[in-house]
C-alpha cells in the first residue's frame, strides 16, 4: 500500500526532488524505420545505464492523454521482463501513462526510460503529457524526441502518403480547433517536425546523392534538429543521440543560423526570429505573443502592416524553441509542443557565453514565405519599431 504525503509545505522541496527525476526519450518514426531495431541495439550495448524500455502500441494516439490499464481477467497487469545489462522491457497496448506509473514503482532500479511509439503515432499528442501531468512531472522529465527516418522510403511517404498515413482534416481540426487547406500533411511530416534528434536510417540502401536529397528534405521540414546517419539503426554513440539529449535544458548551443523559409517542402518549414536583448518587464509581452500564435493560431499584426499580404493567417506551429537574453545578464528558455509551452530560467552553461541576441525558432505548417512578418509582429508586441 502506498501512502501519499503532502510535501508542499517542505522548504526547497522542488530543488531536493528534481535531481531524482528520471529522463525519458520518445522514440518515434514511421513503420519500418528501425525503431525496435534501435532499441534492441541499445539494450545489447555496454553503456553503463540501466534502461527501462516501453514498447508501446498506441491505437488512437489520444489514448495517451488519459491513463488506461492493461487488463487480464479483470485484473490490471503490467509485466516487466529483465533483458540483461540491468535493463527491463515492457510491451503494452494503449496504456503509456499507466505503464510509466507502474514502472515508477521500481524507481531506483533504472536510470533512463525509452518509450517507443507506433509508426502512426503523433508525438505532438504524447510529449505534452510529460509537462502537464502532475503525477508524471514529479518523477520523470522529457529529455527529448528522437525520430527515425527510413532514408529509402521517406520521400515517398512525404509526397504520396496513403489515406491512413495522412493527417486528416478532422484530426487537424481536433488538435488545433479549425480545419485547414493546403498541401497534404502526412504523419511522417509530423514526426520529423517534432523531433529534437533525427536519425537517417538505412543509409546503406541509398546512394550518396539520394541520401543528400533526403537530408535536404528533412532539414527543410526541421532545420534545428540534430541529424545522425546510420544503417541497421547502429548509432556510433548512444549518449547525445538517443540518451542524455538535454533537449530542454538550454538552447544557446543550438545552431539557429539563417533558417529562413524553405520551399523544398510546401507542407512544413522552419523560420527563425532574432531580436536584441529584452528587459525583464518585456517577458510577459513575449508570453502574450506566444499565447496568441500557439493557442489561437493568430499572428498579432505589426503596426506597419495595414493589409494581410505576406501576413500568415492560416498556420499551425508544431514546435517552438527559443532563448531570451535579458539585459540584466540572465536568460530564459522557451519550449513549446503544439499549444503547450513554458518560459523558464535557463541553466547557465559554457555554451551560453557570448549570447547577445534573443532567438526563437518556429516549425510548422503555413508559416509563410519569409520570417519577416513574424519578426515584425513580435517587435510590435514589444513596442519596438524601426
Amino acid at each position: 500500500m502506498t501512502s501519499l504525503v503532502d510535501i508542499s509545505h517542505f522548504p526547497d522541496v522542488e530543488k531536493q526532488l528534481s535531481p531524482s527525476r528520471v529522463p525519458i526519450t520518445l522514440v518515434t518514426g514511421y513503420l519500418g524505420a528501425g525503431k525496435t531495431t534501435l532499441l534492441n541495439y541499445i539494450l545489447s550495448e555496454k553503456h553503463g545505464k540501466k534502461i527501462a524500455v516501453i514498447m508501446n502500441e498506441f491505437g488512437d494516439s489520444t489514448d495517451i492523454e488519459k491513463p488506461l490499464t492493461v487488463n487480464q481477467d479483470g485484473q490490471e497487469v503490467t509485466e516487466w521482463m529483465e533483458v540483461g545489462n540491468g535493463c527491463i522491457c515492457c510491451s503494452v497496448k494503449d496504456s503509456g501513462v499507466m505503464a510509466i506509473e507502474s514502472l515508477m514503482e521500481r524507481r531506483g532500479t533504472f536510470d533512463y526510460i525509452l518509450l517507443e511509439t507506433t509508426g502512426l503515432a503523433d508525438p505532438g499528442n504524447i510529449a505534452p503529457v510529460f509537462w502537464v501531468d502532475d503525477n508524471l512531472g514529479s518523477s520523470i522529465y522529457l529529455d527529448g524526441i528522437v525520430t527515425l527516418v527510413d532514408a529509402k522510403n521517406i520521400l515517398h511517404l512525404l509526397d504520396e502518403p496513403t489515406p491512413e498515413e495522412r493527417v486528416s482534416s478532422h484530426e487537424k481540426e481536433r488538435v488545433h480547433g479549425h480545419a485547414h487547406s493546403g498541401p497534404v500533411l502526412s504523419m511522417a511530416h509530423m514526426q520529423i517536425s517534432h523531433a529534437d534528434v533525427i536519425i537517417l536510417n538505412k543509409a546503406d540502401l541509398v546512394t550518396p546523392e539520394e541520401l543528400n536529397q533526403v537530408r535536404d528534405r528533412v532539414q527543410a521540414i526541421n532545420s534545428v534538429a540534430r541529424i545522425h546517419v546510420t544503417d541497421h539503426s547502429k548509432t556510433p554513440q548512444i549518449e547525445g543521440v538517443v540518451l542524455d539529449l538535454h533537449a530542454y535544458d538550454h538552447l544557446a548551443s543550438l545552431d539557429f543560423g539563417e533558417k529562413g523559409h524553405s520551399h523544398i517542402d510546401p507542407a512544413i518549414s522552419t523560420i527563425a526570429i532574432v531580436i536584441p536583448p529584452i528587459s525583464v518587464e518585456e517577458v510577459p509581452r513575449v508570453d502574450a505573443w506566444l499565447r496568441s500564435v500557439l493557442w489561437d493560431s493568430i499572428l498579432p499584426p505589426a503596426a506597419s502592416q495595414t493589409g494581410s499580404q505576406c501576413h500568415p493567417t492560416d498556420f499551425d506551429i508544431h514546435r517552438l524553441k527559443g532563448i531570451l537574453i535579458i539585459d540584466d545578464g540572465t536568460s530564459r528558455v522557451i519550449q513549446a509542443v503544439r499549444d503547450v509551452f513554458e518560459i523558464r530560467d535557463a541553466e547557465t552553461t559554457s555554451s551560453d557565453e557570448g549570447q547577445k541576441q534573443c532567438k526563437i525558432v518556429l516549425i510548422g505548417r503555413g508559416l509563410g514565405p519569409e520570417a519577416r512578418p513574424w519578426q515584425k509582429s513580435l517587435e510590435a508586441c514589444l513596442e519596438r519599431h524601426e
